[in-house]
């Protein structure tokens, strides 16, 4: 047969546009590839650093700033009346309480001073009171977002709308990984078993957005096996796995050399990780290890996999083991119509868990290169949401004007406040901290110049930041 002949037989139809399409992206492609090398190579420090890794304990819900953290005894005597329209000054209100009366809710809880920095918690919270001496609370956050899933994703990606690469994968992409045997930006979800509410956990929430897949979180799971896939399938074993990945990745490797999709490397280093993990990931689970007075530390809920203590003491394991970030994503705050009786609730599930973790961390030594972080994504209207007057079915709105979030370790000041809201909790008084304010200050922490840790794509260099965002230099050690 004709060679030519032969040659246009075995091009077939798909063949062809697959070729076609890649010649025709070869200036794109030769970008990519200069991009794809950039992304492999962790870019480093750009000073000195105080953390090495993150803990973000992210309450989803947004936690009741009025209740639990900013004590404003002077609105007992206001209970009931109005809230200023000068106060209110015209600004966004959700359509749940738009044009409907704003009358003064005090806390129900007392405030109680505690450490020998005397910072007011509620008396919901005795457990994070503790810990009062080793954490700054921020008393003057905001934001711009009015609904839940925008500013959870404002928060964890600097910008509402989904698509940009989470912090836990920026810092992956900019700082690398400590320990090959684990993945570097580990996710875990929980939802106790008597919240009424909770949010939707979406994947965005830990995704790696325009960089490279193999900065994404992983997810640990609640249930089943602890990562997906970790198991191997019915008569798999190891040895054969072991060359089924090796075949897999030549295989990979040949596709690479012909297309030069970046993609294909990520792959391969996927596999790869998982297969690693099939060794640490039951090491890492096991709390038998654990002794009794460590898990009685986190509380009665510790041995139950997929709750909030459960996922503390993994991390802090994480962390002994080098994991760069560790994002715990608890739902049930959105106490329209229930805070008296759930706010309790999510205290007990959560207070015990969070200090702990804060205190194991620091007796291991691990808590002064460790930063911790608890808040979430805003904060709650000091007007009531329903009848006040029914002591069980009232709540309060959503409210991105003022709310408080606490750090602890990692180049963070102890013992101190930062920030004030007016009398009423509604208004930032003084010393406000955006949102891309605190996020220039964790990678500042982290000895990344928020400016400067930027990835092309579509044409321009984007940032967690955006374009925005101060280092909060008052709360630095």
């Amino acid at each position: 047969m004709d060679p030519r002949e032969h040659h246009n037989q075995l091009v077939t139809r798909r063949h062809f546009f697959s070729r076609a399409s890649a010649g025709i992206g070869t200036a794109a492609l030769a970008s990519l590839l200069g991009q794809d090398a950039q992304a492999q190579q962790p870019l480093g420090t750009h000073f000195p650093a105080h953390a090495k890794r993150v803990i973000y304990l992210f309450q989803n819900g947004a936690p009741t700033q009025v209740d639990l953290y900013d004590h404003k005894p002077g609105l007992q005597k206001l209970r009931g009346t109005d809230l200023p329209k000068s106060v209110q000054g015209g600004q966004r209100l959700t359509t749940m309480t738009q044009g409907r009366s704003q009358k003064i809710l005090p806390s129900a809880w007392e405030f109680l001073p505690r450490g020998e920095c005397g910072t007011h918690v509620s008396e919901l919270l005795p457990h994070i009171g503790s810990i009062a001496d080793d954490m700054c609370l921020i008393k003057s956050m905001y934001t711009e977002a009015i609904n839940h899933a925008p500013a959870i994703t404002f928060f964890l990606t600097g910008s509402e709308m989904p698509g940009r690469p989470s912090m836990g994968s920026w810092l992956s992409y900019g700082l690398g990984s400590e320990n090959d045997e684990l993945p570097t930006f580990c996710a875990m979800t929980s939802r106790d078993k008597e919240a009424s509410c909770g949010q939707i956990f979406y994947e965005w929430y830990w995704g790696s957005g325009f960089l490279p897949t193999h900065h994404q979180g992983v997810k640990f799971r609640g249930s089943g096996d602890p990562v997906l896939y970790l198991s191997n399938p019915d008569g798999l074993d190891q040895t054969l796995r072991r060359k089924l990945l090796d075949n897999l990745a030549k295989l990979n490797r040949i596709k690479q050399e012909e297309v030069g999709d970046p993609e294909i490397r990520t792959r391969i280093q996927q596999y790869e990780m998982a297969y690693r993990m099939q060794a640490s990931v039951p090491e890492l689970t096991d709390l038998s290890t654990e002794p009794q007075y460590i898990l009685d530390m986190y509380g009665p809920d510790v041995t139950r996999r997929g709750s909030f203590a459960y996922n503390c003491l993994l991390t802090r394991r994480l962390a002994e083991r080098g994991v760069r970030f560790m994002q715990l994503m608890h739902a049930g705050w959105d106490q329209h119509g229930n805070v008296p009786t759930q706010l309790a609730i999510q205290c007990r599930d959560t207070d015990q868990p969070s200090a702990a973790l804060v205190k194991d961390l620091k007796q291991r030594g691990l808590l002064d290169d460790t930063l911790v972080i608890w808040g979430g994504e805003f904060g709650r209207t000091v007007f009531c949401q329903g009848d006040m007057n029914n002591k069980k079915a009232h709540g309060r709105d959503h409210h991105p004007r003022n709310f408080c979030t606490w750090m602890a370790g990692g180049g963070i000041r102890g013992g101190m406040t930062h920030g004030e809201s007016d009398e009423f909790s509604y208004n930032v008084a003084e010393n406000g901290v955006h949102v891309h304010d605190f996020q220039a200050t964790v990678l500042n922490r982290l000895g990344i110049d928020h400016e400067r840790l930027t990835f092309k794509f579509q044409g321009r260099q984007y940032r967690l930041t955006d374009v925005h965002g101060k280092v909060v230099q008052e709360i630095l050690v």
